[in-house]
């Protein structure tokens, strides 16, 4: 036989052997064990290794062979990505699928949790609590400086106004460290490399703008008045008039006062911004984005007061005698 002809042949026999090879594997990793569809819980436990998982997975009817969950994980290199949690799972699922599954950690014992624009340390505390991923008090006794030295690329010592206001997944079994490290990296991916260099520009800190997003945060009716409200606020500071925040008042006193009473201005504390100029000593709430914003983009503008009508938008002021006026003609 002509030694090319050998050659062709082996290269039809290689490339078919190839070719089978090929679909065998696809059918390993794509034909389920059963066609009956019936869930069933399955759990991978903290430090789990591929090689437990595989075989926790063929121990339990889930998958046919270990080995070819191992060879499919291997090869779409998730080694690391496998989260441990409680699953529902099925052996009507291909090996694929279930990859897919604990690769993304699409767990059965998430917790969703939302904390809303202007929620305060306190108030988070309180709906972590809610849900049962942390004790009462847990975020408030936690010990947040030596945390934040060891895990915050930002100067602070405090956790207030540094709880990025966001919709969050967390497992039922998450520490506080891991609940709190997760957040934060979210405050980090929020505020962008330009918001950074802007602040920079401005000769400003981010420890400073949050402070003051913070309070545009619970002072504005609307996203639309913020910019407006932060440029009232930058107006006040540049001539060093006191801010004269009503939500630094609520912040000491706990309330939620569209008008503080007289009394109430009157508390003796760093966070009164009517008897003290300048910023108070740190975030009152923890401030979205567009707050954030408004902090490091004030709008320009000549109004130095405003006031909150207990029915109504907000009212602006340029002197402090058409804020008298205001006062008598919209508040009781």
């Amino acid at each position: 036989m002509n030694k090319y002809i050998k050659i062709l042949l082996f290269l039809i026999i290689f490339s078919g052997l190839l070719t089978g090879g090929y679909f065998f594997i696809l059918n390993q990793i794509n034909t389920p064990v059963s066609g009956q569809f019936k869930e069933q819980s399955f759990v991978i436990e903290k430090g789990e290794s591929l090689k437990e998982i595989s075989e926790h997975l063929e121990k339990e009817g889930l998958i046919n062979q270990d080995y070819w969950f191992k060879f499919y994980v291997l090869g779409k290199g998730w080694a690391g990505r496998l989260q441990a949690g409680e699953y529902t799972l099925s052996p009507s699922m291909s090996i694929l699928e279930i990859a897919e599954n604990l690769a993304e950690g699409k767990t059965i014992s998430d917790i969703s949790i939302t904390i809303p624009e202007g929620f305060t340390l306190k108030q988070i505390d309180s709906r972590l609590t809610q849900v049962g991923l942390i004790d009462k008090g847990g975020l408030l006794n936690f010990n947040q400086k030596e945390f934040l030295i060891l895990n915050s690329q930002f100067s602070i010592s405090n956790l207030e106004g540094f709880l990025f206001p966001d919709t969050y997944k967390f497992r039922k079994d998450n520490s506080l460290e891991e609940i709190i490290r997760k957040i934060l990296n979210n405050f980090d991916k929020k505020l962008s490399e330009d918001l950074r260099a802007e602040i920079q520009k401005q000769r400003k800190n981010i420890f400073e703008i949050i402070t003051l997003a913070s309070i545009v945060q619970n002072e504005a009716l609307t996203n639309e008045e913020m910019p407006v409200i932060a440029g009232v606020f930058s107006n006040r500071l540049t001539i060093g008039l006191p801010l004269q925040s009503d939500a630094t008042i609520n912040y000491i006193t706990g309330k939620n006062l569209r008008q503080p009473s007289i009394k109430d201005t009157e508390v003796n504390s760093l966070y009164n911004t009517y008897l003290h100029k300048g910023l108070p000593p740190g975030p009152i709430s923890n401030p979205g984005l567009d707050a954030i914003k408004a902090a490091i983009y004030p709008q320009k503008t000549d109004y130095f007061y405003f006031l909150h009508p207990l029915n109504g938008p907000t009212v602006f002021s340029k002197t402090l005698k058409e804020h008298n006026s205001n006062k008598a003609k919209y508040l009781p």
